[in-house]
């Protein structure tokens, strides 16, 4: 099989009147759909329920976007007893032809991008560039992972030789596993830890995240027109609680894949460790948790473009990014100038709703609403404020941006993830102290370092202990086959998306020996 050489998808920065006529134009068509049910898919069958899961903008949470079924136990055992049977026949095709069915759906994605970008505008809040980043994102993982697959096959042709004997190594798919979405990149998450799977012979039951039910029922109709068989991905909104919390334990699940916060990601870990009645595997669990990443500048750094570094990183999707810069660390010397030109540049922010394509629109619900109101007041007792700090007083879930400065590197709002539009500031004395207040929390994400010393570069290249690390640019914004991306520590378990080694997680390897 003949493809081009992987490219990265192109991001559009709708800086011509075209363009926007073009994103205009899908916000009213995509407007006009508000208000429709979609199903579950479970072994290609379209299924609705009385009960349904609502979708509202969270720029006026008064609008429904959209409902969905609202799947049970029995739904899930139905969906992964519809995998394990696709399973039988999914795994035996060729891998040119699996990998040529996912280079389709990347087409069929690119045809439609500013439809799909409308709807993560108006689902979860996100403005037009950072909506056209995570679809070209959905589309750069799909056709990575469907060229990637091709050179895992057949035998790997790297054994030691033994005289009267023929040894070979192969790869084999594990069978079906569970992919759990979070919200802030439904479409490229979910679409990379699914895509991933299954190209290589995996069947999926896909439980995405419930804020995010519409626009990720328009990506499983991608599959399905790109051809995908049935029951190879079987889509199942439903509530984490009850079904997904039903599949990680469920015997039939070979292996969970889940991007998430922390606490929940403990939660699966430690039952999927459990082995249940009639399983005859120990479960593969593939975590991406949370993040509080630090934005590191020396006094040798250039303050303007670490100022813009800091804004970009920390207000990017109103800071509801696991890679967003939380923690500002900053020596002394320049540290009151620093932050001079960072405040300056968040008040000029425009705040509105996403639609309206501002600099920051809303944080994604009500309950990430509440969270942030908490961890302002948190902040006020920890911290000074120099910006921000207040919760607009609209319907939708609107916040400033806020820095908190002088704040201690073992406050809370210095450890914790917040999950929003606040940066914690903490001076130190100089570099070296810097990297290691940068090390000390129980995560390992990304991380940045503005720095013009060489010799500071090279020794945060081997001690800033991150996934993602960053010298002299923001650390958000990991590109498929550019930055693997993945965390240490209690981030998960660095699975590297978007890396040359991500597709083997999805697979073991078997050994055969013939003697002569």
């Amino acid at each position: 099989m003949h493809v081009l050489p992987f490219a990265n998808e192109p991001i559009e920065s709708f800086g011509t009147p075209e363009k926007l006529n073009e994103i205009t134009t899908a916000l009213k068509d995509v407007k006009a759909q508000f208000g429709k049910t979609y199903p579950m898919v479970i072994d290609g069958i379209k299924i609705h329920t009385d009960s349904t899961l609502v979708s509202t903008n969270p720029s006026t949470p008064s609008e429904v976007v959209g409902r969905a079924a609202c799947a049970t136990r029995d739904h899930a055992d139905a969906a992964l007893k519809a995998a394990w049977k696709a399973f039988e026949s999914w795994k035996l095709w060729k891998q040119e032809d699996r990998s040529r069915v996912l280079l389709k759906a990347a087409q069929i994605m690119r045809s439609r991008k500013r439809e799909l970008e409308a709807w993560l505008i108006y689902e979860i809040g996100k403005n037009y560039v950072e909506a056209s980043a995570e679809v070209a994102e959905m589309i750069d993982f799909t056709e990575y992972y469907a060229r990637l697959a091709l050179k895992h096959v057949g035998s790997q042709g790297n054994l030691l030789a033994v005289p009267g004997e023929e040894n070979s190594s192969f790869y084999i798919p594990l069978g079906v596993g569970v992919t759990i979405a979070p919200w802030n990149f439904p479409m490229a998450l979910m679409t990379g830890m699914t895509v991933g799977a299954i190209v290589v012979g995996n069947t999926i039951v896909a439980k995405p995240a419930e804020d995010t039910i519409v626009s990720l029922s328009k990506v499983f109709d991608i599959f399905e027109e790109a051809g995908l068989p049935p029951g190879v991905v079987n889509y199942l909104p439903g509530k984490g609680g009850e079904v997904g919390a039903y599949l990680v334990e469920h015997p039939q699940t070979r292996f969970i894949n889940f991007t998430g916060s922390l606490a929940t990601g403990k939660r699966i870990n430690e039952v999927a460790a459990k082995v249940g009645e009639g399983q005859r595997w120990f479960k593969r669990v593939f975590l991406e948790l949370g993040g509080k990443d630090a934005i590191l500048v020396d006094e040798t750094a250039n303050l303007d473009d670490a100022a813009l570094g800091v804004i970009q990183s920390a207000y990017g999707y109103q800071g509801q990014k696991c890679s967003a810069c939380s923690r500002l660390i900053v020596v002394d010397s320049v540290y009151d100038a620093l932050l001079e030109r960072v405040v300056e540049r968040a008040k000029a922010l425009k705040i509105d709703l996403a639609e309206k394509n501002p600099n920051l629109g809303p944080v994604c619900n009500a309950a990430q609403d509440a969270k942030v109101k908490e961890y302002l007041e948190i902040g006020k007792k920890e911290g000074k404020l120099l910006t921000g700090g207040r919760r607009l007083d609209v319907e939708g879930f609107f916040f400033e941006p806020t820095v908190f400065g002088e704040v201690s590197p073992t406050a809370r709002i210095a450890q914790e993830e917040i999950f929003g539009p606040v940066v914690a500031a903490i001076r130190v004395p100089n570099f070296e102290e810097g990297l290691r207040v940068a090390n000390d929390t129980v995560y390992g994400l990304t991380g940045a370092l503005y720095s013009a010393d060489r010799a500071r570069i090279e020794l945060a290249r081997r001690e800033f202990h991150v996934g993602n690390l960053y010298f002299n640019r923001k650390c958000t914004g990991a590109l498929a086959g550019v930055q693997p991306f993945g965390g240490f520590n209690l981030t998960g378990t660095d699975t590297k998306t978007g890396g040359p080694d991500y597709l083997l997680q999805f697979l073991q390897m078997k050994a055969v020996a013939e003697r002569f």
